[in-house]
């Protein structure tokens, strides 16, 4: 990693098959991102245990967003690519940052309100300070950036909180991380309820496009998406299930609204569809083809993630010296 870059560091959590939506939201935007700055992508299995998991089914999808991140084009060479678990330093600086965060700021956060409300085992501890974990995430390598949604400003808001709170305390140590909003990425909608996001953990699967969605029911799901009964084809937040519609076409082809509208104008939205499906079940089966290519290679998988481990060892490590030094811990050899 080249040390003089900006530091961008992202995680996602191996839970729920990555819909489109999760890859024109934000790893289009990794591709980008990996050739302008230093940038650690992390697999967040730590996180995903906050709410019980099957093991078996971890353990695959963990292995399947390496694969995935890789065939839609982060490059090995250029970025590092790690498992959560595997780097001990998240969880050392985790428990430092415990220390100074209060619980009354953690109930505030929407995700332990949100998730705790869905099942009485989701009531955990981990939940809870879940956000301090995702805060040492960021600053153990003491990041730059952030790549967030607008429903992740509250947790990267603590993250600057302990970080500002921290350096207060105990001299100036961690960088306050900034956020990367990428508003000209637009926000692909629920098939079924265009008023919200579409997500990998929809109940409703005919409402999310799936990265491993057989192309057969791509087509389906598309041919099935909500629109309206105005039968205007216009790009309008009036019509939010075709405006959605064309959103997807856009960002997979490149094409305008106004380009989409001016061509469907006066014809019914059937065919507008039918392009639609062809579109995006051919970016399916091109991505498809290099997933299987890449997942079935353990030992290129197994490679990739020991130098990603060592590339961000490298970076955390020197952090985590520094701040036991600070907090008074005792150090062998040191």
């Amino acid at each position: 990693m080249t040390e003089n870059k900006k530091v961008v560091l992202s995680l996602v959590q191996p839970t729920g098959d990555l819909t489109i939506g999760n890859y024109l939201g934000a790893i289009q935007n990794f591709i980008k991102l990996q050739e302008k700055y230093e940038c650690y992508i992390g697999i967040a299995d730590l996180h995903s245990i906050t709410v019980p998991q099957v093991p078996a089914e971890l353990r695959r999808r963990t292995k399947s967003v390496l694969a995935t991140y890789m065939a839609l084009g982060l490059d090995p060479e250029k970025v590092a690519l790690f498992v959560q678990s595997h780097n001990l330093d998240h969880l050392k600086l985790y428990w430092v940052l415990n220390t100074i965060s209060y619980m009354g700021q953690l109930s505030r956060m929407t995700q332990f309100k949100e998730k705790s409300e869905k099942n009485e085992e989701n009531k955990n501890a981990a939940l809870f300070t879940y956000p301090v974990l995702m805060a040492a995430d960021i600053l153990v390598y003491n990041a730059d950036f952030v790549p967030v949604g607008i429903d992740q400003k509250q947790h990267l808001e603590l993250t600057r909180d302990l970080a500002i709170r921290f350096n207060s305390r105990y001299s100036d140590t961690f960088k306050i991380p900034e956020p990367i909003i990428n508003e000209s990425t637009r926000k692909i909608m629920s098939l079924k309820n265009p008023e919200k996001k579409m997500s990998k953990s929809d109940e409703d699967k005919s409402a999310s496009i799936f990265l491993l969605d057989d192309p057969k029911s791509v087509k389906k799901k598309i041919m099935s998406a909500v629109t309206d009964s105005f039968m205007n084809f216009a790009y309008t937040e009036d019509q939010p299930g075709l405006k959605n519609l064309i959103d997807i076409h856009c960002s997979f082809s490149g094409e305008s609204p106004e380009s989409i509208v001016e061509r469907y104008k006066g014809r019914g939205y059937g065919e507008f569809k039918k392009e639609l499906a062809e579109v995006v079940s051919t970016f399916i089966e091109e991505f498809q083809e290099k997933y299987n290519e890449i997942l079935k290679d353990d030992d290129r998988l197994e490679k990739i993630l020991e130098e990603g481990l060592q590339k961000s060892l490298r970076k955390t490590r020197r952090m985590m010296d520094k701040v036991y030094r600070k907090v008074g811990f005792l150090q062998l050899g040191k």
